[in-house]
Order: C-alpha cells, then structure tokens, then sequence
C-alpha cells in the first residue's frame, strides 16, 4: 500500500528526475537511489534527468489564475556602472514565464534600466557612499530596508548581485535587505557581487535551506578558500563540493561550468547538456533570473503537492536544474542563429523557445 501511494509515486519520479543515471553510464536502480541518498558524501556524481525535472515543477497554463501566481521575482543590484546585469536577470525571470519581476537599484541605474524595458518594475533606492554623507548613513540604511519591506513579503524569491558593484555602504544595505528575506522565508539566488559580498560575510547565508549560490570558475575558487582553507580540487570536485555545502550550512551551491555542479550538502547532480561554445558575459545573469523563477516553481510543486519531509526533494536543487538546462538550450538555440555574434539579448529571445520545446503551453 505505501509503494502504491501518490505521494510515494510523487517522490520516488523526482528523485529519479535527479538521479536517473550513474556518471559513469547505466541506470540507477531503486536500491542505487537508496545508496545515494545515504553516501553522498564519498562523492557519486549524477547526470539528473533535467527535462523531466522542467515538465514536472512548470506550473500549466490556467484561465483560472491571476497575476502574480506564476510567479514574483525581484533583483537588487544595478549601480552607475553596472546596469546590464540587473537587466538581464529580470528580464529572463519574465522570458521564462515570472508574471512581474522587480529592480531594486541606485537613482543613477535606474532611469537606464528602465529605458532598457517598460516590462519591468524599477525602484532607484539604494544608495552608494558617494551620495550619502556619514552623519546620514544610519537613517538612510534604515530608510531603504524599510522601503523594501514594504515589498518582501509579495516576492517569490529575490537574486542577489547583479551588477550591484562593491560600495561599501551599499554591500552593508544589502546585507540587512538579505537578513529580512531570510527572516521572511524568502528564497534567495546569490550571483555576481553578490558573491564577493557573503564570501566575506558568510553568515548571510549560513544554515539558510533557501539561499542559492551560483558561482563562476574565480568566484568558487575564492569561496573555497574562504570557507575551506584549501585550493578547488578538480580531482575530487563533487567531494569538495559537497563538504563546501556541508561547511557553510544548508545552503545549495551551483559550481558553473562545462557541466554545472549541483549540491545541497546531500547529493551532488549534473547537468552537462551542451550549450555554447560562446561566452558572451551575460549569460550568469540569465541563469540566477531563470533559477529564481524555477525555485519558486519547485517550492510551489512540493508544498502544494505533499507535506515536506527530511526526505523531501530539496526544491532549491530542482530550480538550479531547470535553469541551467534551459539556459544551455537557448544559448545553443542563439549560437546557431548567430555564430560568433551571439551576445546574451539573443541568448534571453530563446528562452522563451527552450521551455516550449520542453514542455508545451498547451499541454
């Protein structure tokens, strides 16, 4: 009878959607899930089953839904610098089906982020230290969290760190705009500066299940030798990761790279399905917008599908899966079209053709 329930069916597809292979070929048997689940730690890779992970947690088009349902996503960063980043994370949270998606930035960004797109909802309040004199800085922190608590509480998940640049007194905003989220159970994707800032400051994401950290090749090595003492290890990667994971607490960490590198501690997964051999900047920003949007989606499966357990598939794991398999789709969709020309505006134009190919509105 247990064998035959729904919700023991439901667990035992996703753990095979993360599992289904072996790295080095063949099928994984029941008993070889069981083994995985238990011994995760002496380093067995898996090549998760990503489409069927993409099938299983997008939600199905509804006439009888409303805005917002599918989705509310916002991104804080965005600096006189940089303003590109921000963008590109938004926008692909809408691309991949987000109802609304949010830029929290400095006034200098703003203005230009706006003009990038009138699709998305820009509020220009945070500062850097130029702009605010010492004697100010309390009362203006403490303004700007207020601001954006107003918000919070709507969001699905919020990312952290595109082109958010490396002012101090914006890092320290930041952090409290962090700190709230977390007391708000808000799932939160960490990219780009946002990297730099909580390598410094671990404790934003330590112990935190919901925070997601999607490092590049520098930003991992500086992770590792932050929080482990020690240099990244190629030959025993997936161990290395899993105790980095482990080191810092609950949080899941995507290492970026030929194949992405997926682990919350418990398991490690991969997804290698080949993408681009261009790489234009940009395409980070995409993925932490796209992963944000499908974490959302996989903590809506879980919680609206079964009571979490222990042995609960860890939804922030499902959301990195589906995001890195659809960014590599529409990047090798966009790398056919343009060749070498391909720059990351055409990478998000596919995006939108990757989830179809994958899972058909009209299902």
């Amino acid at each position: 009878m247990w064998a035959a329930s729904p919700v023991f069916r439901r667990q035992l597809f996703l753990l095979r959607s993360l599992a289904p292979t072996c790295a080095h070929g063949g099928r994984a048997s029941s008993s070889s899930l069981q083994v995985h689940a238990m011994s995760a730690a002496a380093g067995p890779v898996y090549d998760a089953d990503a489409e069927a992970v993409v099938r299983r947690i997008t939600p199905p088009l509804d006439r009888a839904r409303h805005k917002g349902q599918a989705g509310k996503i916002a991104v804080i960063g965005g600096c006189r610098e940089y303003t590109g980043a921000p963008y590109f994370a938004a926008i692909s949270a809408l691309k991949v089906g987000a109802d609304l998606s949010h830029v929290f930035c400095t006034k200098d960004a703003a203005t230009v982020i706006k003009s990038y797109s009138p699709e998305l909802i820009v509020h220009p309040i945070l500062e850097e230290s130029y702009s605010v004199r010492e004697d100010e800085r309390e009362s203006v922190s403490s303004s700007i969290l207020t601001e954006v608590t107003k918000w919070m509480e709507r969001f699905d998940c919020i990312v952290v760190g595109p082109g958010l640049g490396r002012d101090s007194f914006l890092m320290d905003c930041v952090s409290n705009i962090m700190r709230h989220a977390r007391q708000a159970n808000i799932p939160t994707v960490v990219d780009g500066d946002g990297l730099f800032l909580i390598t410094n400051n671990i404790g934003l994401v330590e112990d935190n299940p919901l925070a997601i950290l999607t490092p590049n090749v520098y930003e991992y090595k500086r992770l590792v030798q932050k929080v482990l003492n020690c240099e990244v290890n190629e030959e025993n990667a997936s161990e290395q990761l899993t105790a980095l994971c482990q080191k810092i607490g609950g949080v899941t960490i995507m290492r970026k790279g030929k194949a992405d590198l997926i682990s919350d501690g418990k398991k490690v997964t991969q997804v290698s399905t080949f993408g681009s051999p261009r790489r234009c900047g940009g395409q980070g920003d995409i993925l932490s917008g796209s992963v944000a949007v499908f974490a959302s989606w996989g903590r809506q499966f879980l919680l609206s599908n079964e009571q979490p357990t222990e042995k609960s598939v860890n939804p922030m794991t499902l959301g990195c899966i589906a995001g890195s398999l659809l960014l590599r789709k529409a990047a090798l969709l966009a790398f056919e079209k343009n060749k070498r020309s391909t720059v990351t505006t055409d990478i998000i134009e596919f995006l939108g053709q990757s989830l179809e190919d994958i899972c058909p509105a009209g299902r």
